[in-house]
């Protein structure tokens, strides 16, 4: 099987397109680029296409790597024969190479390799051959000084018969299709560990029971949470009389002495080998599974928060609400830049409510403030109740934003290099203001763990979460794109071509030499390349530079065909951009050429008409219930305003305006059957919920989407 076969059982679209897409990829063409700037040539694949192609190829090369590695292995035993060569290398299922290599692997002294070292194994190969009556007799003929008597010979030959069970191919395909699809997860609580302290959140799981197959991924991933911390114990297991049946009629095939023996050297197998090599094998397949929908889940719920509506470039003052330590406030300039800082206690113990307003007013006047930003955590209703209180000389927006992750900015090295003589919690507020102006800007310098969406994110494997997460990082800064003068090093290090070390040399060299004019500055960059200007070029943004399209998603490369149009209707290239008249008249099939084709051509017609347009929304205030500041507040049938902070596989979370969001089951979204919360709403969404219920002792609360 060719790469290209192995890749389009994976994504389906064509031989030259998948060509066309793993060339580009050799010559490191990054996947925003290659989705954005070479449509014609992959046939518009998109950029999840285009990641599951790099997927399926390093899959492919893996597979092809492990086969060599088990063929050079088998073959230094001198036991590699064209049959089994000829397997190896045409299969492409992971797991058979493996069964295939299983007999020759290298493993710790077992039973069957004594009994063979005892010289049992013939004794073995005669009652497998299940032509003897006189089993006594003949295991009499392998006696010597370590086996005693007949019984010890016939446990050896059983051993050997067992492990030879173990590596039937046939018998652990069929017993794996038999877990896959009859497997029940059983859990038992430890009964020592049942009253202590975190237990009561894995109570339903005390005594739990379902097919393996229909378990939803989230209860998978709490069920291994719950064993993982010892409240629990679990087993998987399908029913072991119709498994040791199924052995036995595939490896029986007569009745007489021999039989009895290969009944117990079944049984012994499947219970000392079988069982728990395929039920472990099963649980890992299914913990992949569940990994897989819960980091889709995570990573669709952090590309929603990342492209969350932006204010601007506006003036922002910042509250990080607090009661005993008092609020902190900040103020920004348009740039996020830190012009302030105080602290106010305007809530209980100190309630300097009037001094705290004095010194509000003032930063607002003296800074120009054109919009306040406060964190949702502790006394946030206080802190946005007092805010509304204040008159101010002139309209200024209040918004509260989500403050999950600004701790872990303020205490990481990005922060400290920001702001090297402030304390954390100062760089918290202005985490919390430029959250605001730019959630995507701000929330990349941040680990995408500690944003606060999705479940079970520390559960899931690691290395592919932080692969997706990177990914849908990655995918999100280039679509929206970046003012190279005002980026951050971190955002910097997303944009496609550049990395870590790039953005570095960019801020300096900003720094050094002032404002980017355009885009072939870049090229003065220290280490900046050829190739690395082709994969970056056209995701930065250069405002009011000289060239108009260096502020648009037009690449460099299709600057002369852009100064081709603007001859052929007569104008120069400034006035063509944002010319929706003379745009119009633009035939793009006259301008088709050997590296650009008509796709590109119409994007490009496209980015013209409304250069540099950022994708995302405008931000909007949001106005909660004033009459719910705690949860105390909530009773059963109130119906509320909410925005939607968290999507999870079961449901989603609703910020009603208090500490404790509430949760709206998937069977609560609307009427009739959901299968993918999703598709129903979106992180941010203003919605209506009604209250269903209130557990004050436990902090929860059900709501509906259903009124």
């Amino acid at each position: 099987m060719t790469n290209i076969q192995f890749i389009k059982k994976e994504v389906n679209t064509s031989d030259k397109n998948i060509e066309a897409t793993l060339k580009l990829l050799s010559e490191d063409c990054t996947i925003p680029f290659i989705a954005r700037y070479r449509k014609d040539a992959t046939g518009n694949l998109d950029e999840v296409q285009i990641e599951n192609i790099a997927k399926s190829k390093k899959q492919y090369d893996e597979i092809c790597k492990r086969k060599e590695s088990i063929l050079k292995a088998i073959e230094e035993q001198n036991a590699l024969t064209p049959e089994l060569k000829q397997k190896i290398e045409t299969s492409f299922d992971l797991q058979e190479i493996e069964d295939f290599y299983l007999p020759y692997k290298k493993k710790k002294k077992t039973k069957a390799d004594v009994a063979r070292e005892n010289g049992l194994e013939p004794l073995a190969k005669i009652i497998m051959s299940q032509r003897n009556d006189d089993i006594e007799f003949l295991a009499s003929k392998y006696l010597n000084d370590k086996v005693i008597n007949e019984d010890d010979a016939l446990q050896g030959a059983r051993d050997i018969i067992a492990e030879w069970i173990n590596e039937n191919i046939y018998v652990r395909k069929a017993l794996r299709r038999m877990f896959q699809r009859q497997a029940e997860i059983t859990t038992k609580v430890v009964k020592t560990k049942k009253d202590e302290e975190g237990a009561q959140k894995f109570s339903q799981y005390f005594e739990w029971s379902e097919p393996l197959a229909k378990a939803p991924s989230h209860r998978l991933l709490a069920i291994l949470r719950a064993e993982a911390e010892g409240f629990i114990k679990f087993k998987i297991e399908v029913d072991k009389e119709e498994a040791i049946s199924f052995i036995e009629d595939t490896i029986i095939k007569s009745n007489n002495e021999t039989t009895q023996q290969i009944e117990l050297a079944i049984k012994d197998s499947y219970k000392r080998l079988l069982e728990p090599a395929i039920s472990n094998e099963t649980l890992q397949e299914a913990k992949n599974k569940a990994d897989v929908k819960a980091i889709d889940v995570f990573s669709e719920n952090l590309r929603q928060l990342l492209l969350a509506p932006p204010l601007g470039e506006k003036r922002i003052l910042a509250i990080d609400p607090g009661y005993r330590t008092g609020c902190k406030v900040v103020c920004l300039d348009e740039k996020g830049d830190l012009l302030n800082n105080e602290t106010i206690y305007p809530h209980a113990p100190q309630n300097e409510s009037a001094m705290a307003m004095k010194k509000i007013r003032s930063m607002v006047n003296a800074y120009g403030i054109e919009a306040i930003s406060i964190g949702n955590g502790t006394a946030s209703r206080e802190t946005e109740f007092f805010i509304k209180k204040i008159a101010f000389d002139k309209p200024v927006q209040v918004f509260v934003v989500s403050e999950a992750g600004a701790s872990v900015y303020s205490a990481s090295k990005i922060a400290r290099e920001e702001f090297s003589s402030y304390d954390v919690t100062v760089r918290g507020s202005v985490s919390i203001g430029r959250r605001l102006s730019d959630p995507l800007a701000e929330l990349v310098k941040i680990d995408a763990k500690s944003i606060g969406v999705g479940q079970y994110q520390h559960d899931v494997d690691q290395t592919k979460l932080k692969e997706e997460l990177d990914n849908t990082v990655i995918r999100c800064v280039n679509s929206v794109g970046i003012n190279i003068n005002t980026a951050s090093k971190s955002l910097l290090s997303y944009v496609s071509g550049i990395g870590e070390k790039m953005a570095e040399n960019i801020v300096a060299y900003r720094s050094e030499n002032g404002p980017f004019e355009d885009r072939k500055q870049l090229k003065k960059v220290p280490r900046l390349g050829e190739k690395a200007f082709q994969q970056a070029a056209a995701f930065i943004r250069i405002r009011d530079g000289k060239n108009p399209l260096d502020n648009s998603a037009v690449h460099p490369e299709s600057y002369k065909i852009v100064e081709k149009m603007a001859k052929d209707l007569g104008i120069k290239t400034n006035e063509l951009v944002a010319n929706k008249e003379k745009i119009s008249q633009i035939k793009p099939e006259n301008y088709i050429t050997e590296e650009i084709g008509i796709l590109g051509l119409q994007d490009i017609l496209k980015e013209l008409e409304k250069p540099g347009l950022d994708p995302r929304k405008s931000a909007k205030v949001f106005e909660f219930d004033p009459n719910v500041r705690t949860i105390k507040d909530l009773k059963q049938g109130m119906i509320l305003p909410g925005i939607v902070n968290n999507i999870t596989a079961f449901g989603c979370f609703v910020d009603v305006g208090i500490k404790e969001s509430g949760l709206v089951h998937i069977s609560q979204l609307k009427e009739g059957f959901v299968s993918d919360v999703n598709e129903f709403v979106k992180l941010h969404q203003h919605v209506q919920i009604k209250v269903v219920e209130v557990d004050e002792a436990r902090k929860r609360i059900q709501l509906t989407m259903i009124l």
